[in-house]
């Protein structure tokens, strides 16, 4: 989020860190990371010097987030950054409604922001290579969720294309209900191909490996000595390789190269692989109608969110640009009409 929840009370903040982690904090500062309403991050330093990343997640909490960037790191690879334990040995806290997890501050930028280096893009293939290849113990493995294909916000997009009225009477919900009416037709065809992609899909058995989940350019560190990290465990999931690998490519934010170069940069840390082409497709559609739900949530329903709502808007309407996430989506040369801003 990028404004700090108004429910947090840094005393007791500091209070709880120094009880689970024994650490003596002297400052605690938000940090406005990130468009997730229910995720505020802190950087805390400590008395003797050091500076730690404090995480607070609300809602839904699986302990695989944590469990399984901590064994990757057991396992030798270092581009996963692991928590903290606490004086007892677990790896997170609760903190009131929220689930603190703590780790090393890392001082960098964000793929958003800075390009990353050849060196940089084999290093991000090879981890998520390490990834997809790694063995879990079974229990672990079970509390991940596996993919369904799951409707919900297809029919939560479709719901929106039907209502579009906002609720809210700010200038940021007019415009994105005059948007939607615009490219109701566009959106509406969006839906559809996701809709009977997911269907094939399921009638298929490609074979499931542990992926991330959310690998956009926002959850890639650029640490400022050169070395590379993947964060924000927080959606794992059970799914074909695909579910990770339609970010390569498909208009995810990052820079400094064309999304064929980014690919085949890419690539060549994760080794020969052909992607499925219908998974690839659906995960790119399905992740932009995602976005789209959500967005629509947060700006039709409601007027809070403050800072937060003036990026939902722009995300929204950046997935037409060209060269976007949804011209990059239509990997069968086959756009979706009325879709591109001219």
């Amino acid at each position: 989020m990028l404004e700090p929840p108004d429910t947090i009370d840094l005393t007791r903040m500091t209070d709880r860190i120094h009880e689970a982690y024994g650490m003596r904090i002297v400052s605690l500062n938000f940090l406005p990371l990130g468009a997730d309403l229910d995720t505020a991050v802190y950087q805390a330093s400590t008395a003797d010097g050091a500076d730690w990343f404090v995480k607070l997640r609300g809602g839904n909490f699986n302990t695989a987030s944590v469990v399984i960037p901590h064994l990757l790191h057991q396992q030798g690879v270092a581009e996963v950054i692991a928590p903290l334990a606490t004086g007892g040995g677990d790896l997170t806290t609760q903190f009131g409604e929220y689930t603190m997890i703590v780790y090393p501050f890392i001082a960098g930028r964000d793929g958003y922001v800075q390009a990353l280096s050849e060196a940089q893009w084999h290093a991000f293939g090879r981890t998520l290579g390490k990834l997809h290849r790694a063995i879990f113990p079974a229990s672990i493995r079970a509390a991940v969720p596996r993919e369904q294909y799951d409707p919900t916000a297809r029919h939560q997009l479709r719901w929106f294309l039907a209502n579009p009225a906002p609720v809210a009477t700010d200038a940021l919900a007019i415009e994105l209900a005059e948007f939607l009416v615009q490219r109701h037709a566009a959106i509406h065809e969006l839906v559809e191909r996701a809709e009977r992609l997911a269907g094939q899909l399921r009638q298929r058995d490609l074979p499931l490996v542990v992926c991330h989940g959310d690998l956009h350019a926002g959850n890639v560190l650029l640490s400022d000595d050169g070395r590379f990290f993947i964060v924000d465990w927080d959606t794992l999931i059970e799914a074909p390789c695909e579910r990770d690998l339609m970010f390569f490519g498909g208009a995810q934010g990052f820079i400094g190269y064309q999304p064929e170069e980014e690919t085949a940069l890419f690539a060549a840390g994760y080794g020969s692989f052909t992607p499925d082409t219908a998974a690839l497709a659906y995960y790119r559609y399905e992740r932009i109608i995602q976005d789209m739900a959500i967005y629509c949530e947060q700006l039709l329903l409601s007027d809070a969110g403050g800072a937060n709502r003036i990026p939902s808007l722009f995300y929204f309407k950046n997935n037409f640009r060209r060269g976007g996430t949804i011209e990059r989506a239509a990997i069968d040369g086959d756009p979706i009409p009325g879709t591109l801003n001219q």
